[in-house]
């Protein structure tokens, strides 16, 4: 390898060290805090790097919390429509699904703060092609209707009702209103989900 060669490899792999950081930092950051809460100098200073080094990587915070929330969504969206594939059933694709949202908010609750807080800065900011959570959820509602498993109805209302029925009680423990683990109200939440659907 030239002087050259080796040089950038080692450029790079600093680079991919600096890029690494800064969003693991962003992302505790922005979970405990917020978006308005977090300044640029926080996630450099959080993250050990210079504001210069994160500029190399993101224009600014906006465009920082659209990739992470695109990549994290992205990455729920298809977690989620895996596990749909593999269960047969409306109901038994729910339940899976909506067991999913508990044990991640249980085992990597930096990741769904952070989905749940900064969502309002970055969902009208999405792609019409941009996987999500709440796509993989109406279209197996979709399947669901057309299969007359539930009643037939407007797919993106009862997609709403879902992650309403997942989300806020996840916001209340997020804010130390329900206490425990989420994982233990997987059954109640997706029994309620079957009982809003099928009404």
């Amino acid at each position: 390898m030239s002087e050259y060669s080796l040089t950038r490899a080692i450029f790079n792999v600093r680079a991919t060290g600096v890029k690494d950081r800064v969003e693991r930092a962003a992302v505790e950051l922005f979970a405990a805090r917020g978006v308005d809460g977090v300044s640029i100098a926080d996630i450099a200073g959080t993250a050990g790097v210079s504001q210069g080094a994160l500029y190399r990587h993101y224009r600014g915070k906006d465009q920082l919390i659209l990739a992470l929330f695109q990549q994290h969504y992205a990455a729920f969206a298809e977690r989620l429509e895996a596990l749909q594939a593999s269960r047969h059933g409306t109901r038994e694709k729910l339940r899976a699904m909506i067991e999913e949202c508990a044990q991640v908010f249980d085992t990597d609750p930096v990741r769904f703060q952070f989905l749940l807080l900064v969502q309002h800065h970055s969902m009208r900011r999405l792609g019409e092609s941009q996987a999500t959570p709440v796509e993989v959820v109406r279209w197996v509602l979709m399947e669901g209707m057309a299969r007359g498993e539930i009643p037939k109805g407007d797919p993106d209302l009862g997609a709403a009702l879902v992650m309403g029925l997942i989300v806020q009680p996840a916001t209340f423990k997020t804010y130390g209103r329900i206490p425990g683990p989420m994982t233990p109200l997987a059954p109640a939440l997706a029994d309620a989900c079957w009982r809003v659907l099928a009404a």
